[in-house]
């Protein structure tokens, strides 16, 4: 039985600046509320509610769906909940999707945070050890991997870092903004994992985003412009095995040809408009322009290089300013598929991309590990 078609009709987020006001509570239910209010919709106009969030250690609340369905206006309502590391954003918009294709429900609200000013990400993300090494810790022997195989300058790192900087000064939802930033300014940084300055890197940060996704007759009954779901695709890997290619995850790539595939594009570059890729740490732009088939192996440092990423590029790549611009972890990879549909939406103000009609949302999580992806389009049934 084919999908039922399935659009975003709404969004939200919370800002930044609002965290310190706020309970966890208040910090989900305030971009809920942006979110139908974007859809011209309420709490009872919802069927079902999908949670997602990093593990629960990050804040130390355990199973916080049973506190946020009060938050959510879904007592009494079926609450999904949703966890694949730091990609798990996007997994739960994807299930929040499936959930309308399947016919299950109507009209589905899908929210991810994190608060983690009131945990301890460090000693979470480390598995509660002393001494961990951190994300960067573990991702920057594959970045010096990456470099050594495609010969990259050591200037592409910093190019993304003031790159997605700029742009986020652009989106009034961006955590950090850095008005004085440069090349300069990211060389001159400390390091903190070799090859990665301090501002290479994402923030840790508290943050909340929504959506509400409907059907066919739900986008008629709004009249609210939708950005339509065309695709959506997930892949796992274990973090070890024999042969692993930690720079160029075979998930990574199969998540991307399974997209494609469903979506009927034949040429990625060429046929999406622009790209919202979950890159906490610089490098991880032209890593992941090779590694989900928008580059060829050993070029995505070329498109970076080139400026072909950015906002007025050819192909821009994290307009709103990214996770190195924002990261409550839970929420990230919501923030990318939520960004893609609002660029099709023609929704993003300053870093809203002229005339996009698909773009790509994208995150991954664990040890590169999982992967989630889908394509937002402005038109259900596109030519392409």
């Amino acid at each position: 039985m084919s999908a039922l078609p399935c659009a975003v009709i709404g969004t939200g987020q919370t800002k930044y600046k609002r965290r310190r006001e706020l309970t966890l509570d208040g910090l989900v239910r305030e971009a809920a509320l942006r979110a139908l209010d974007d859809a011209g919709l309420e709490f009872t106009d919802i069927d079902a509610v999908v949670i997602g969030k990093a593990p629960d250690a990050l804040e130390g609340v355990m199973m916080p769906e049973l506190s946020l369905c009060d938050a959510l206006g879904a007592v009494g309502k079926p609450i999904h909940r949703v966890h694949t590391a730091g990609s798990v954003g996007a997994s739960t918009a994807i299930t929040a999707t499936t959930l309308v294709e399947s016919g299950m429900y109507d009209t589905v609200l899908t929210v991810g945070y994190e608060k983690q000013s009131e945990g301890n990400a460090t000693w979470a993300l480390s598995g509660g050890k002393s001494g961990g090494q951190g994300a960067g810790g573990t991702f920057a022997p594959w970045i010096r991997e990456y470099i050594a195989r495609s010969k990259a300058p050591e200037h592409i790192g910093w190019l993304v870092a003031v790159k997605d900087r700029q742009n986020a000064l652009l989106n009034p939802y961006a955590h950090l903004h850095i008005e004085d930033i440069s090349i300069e300014k990211v060389r001159e940084s400390p390091m903190l994992w070799d090859p990665l300055h301090f501002l290479e890197s994402c923030p840790s940060s508290d943050g909340a985003a929504a959506m509400v996704l409907t059907n066919e007759a739900g986008v008629k009954r709004t009249g609210k412009t939708p950005a339509w779901v065309l695709a959506h695709a997930k892949r796992t890997e274990f973090s070890m095995f024999p042969g692993r290619d930690t720079t160029r995850p075979q998930a990574g790539v199969e998540c991307a040809e399974a997209l494609y595939k469903k979506a009927g594009i034949t040429n990625p570059r060429e046929q999406i408009d622009c790209a919202e890729l979950y890159v906490p740490f610089s490098w991880y732009e032209p890593m992941w322009l090779e590694g989900h088939l928008l580059a060829e192996e050993g070029e995505g440092w070329k498109l970076t290089d080139a400026g072909d990423t950015a906002l007025d590029g050819s192909f821009p790549v994290n307009m709103s300013g990214g996770v190195l611009s924002s990261n409550p972890i839970g929420a990230s990879g919501m923030i990318r598929c939520l960004e893609a549909a609002d660029q099709v939406r023609g929704a993003c103000g300053e870093h809203q991309v002229e005339g996009a009609k698909l773009a790509l949302g994208h995150a991954y999580g664990g040890a590169a590990q999982y992967f989630a992806m889908w394509i937002a389009s402005a038109e259900l049934n596109p030519e392409l």
